[in-house]
């Protein structure tokens, strides 16, 4: 009778280590899968982050620009005013 227990106890511990080893790893699995996921919302709002860093960028690069003009035209003008004030005199 002794002889009969010990199978059905070594298979009652690896049907337990077998479901343990299958529970471990699905939520292993699960919770990289999650972190995955997460990973990829936060580069893709890196990205858009970046991308409207860049495009704001752009656009204070252009302003910079157009004021540098207007700075350039109103330069001429007082010259020419500066100009024709010295004729005067």
């Amino acid at each position: 009778m002794q002889n009969e227990v010990w199978p059905q106890v070594a298979g009652a511990i690896g049907l337990f280590v077998l479901l343990t080893t299958v529970i471990t790893v699905t939520v292993w699995q699960l919770s990289a899968t999650s972190r995955a996921k997460v990973l990829a919302g936060r580069e893709d709002a890196y990205r858009e982050l970046a991308t409207s860093a860049v495009t704001a960028q752009d656009g204070a690069t252009r302003q910079i620009a157009e004021l540098k003009e207007q700075l350039a035209a109103m330069d001429a003008k007082l010259r020419s005013i500066e100009h024709v004030l010295k004729d005067v005199e």
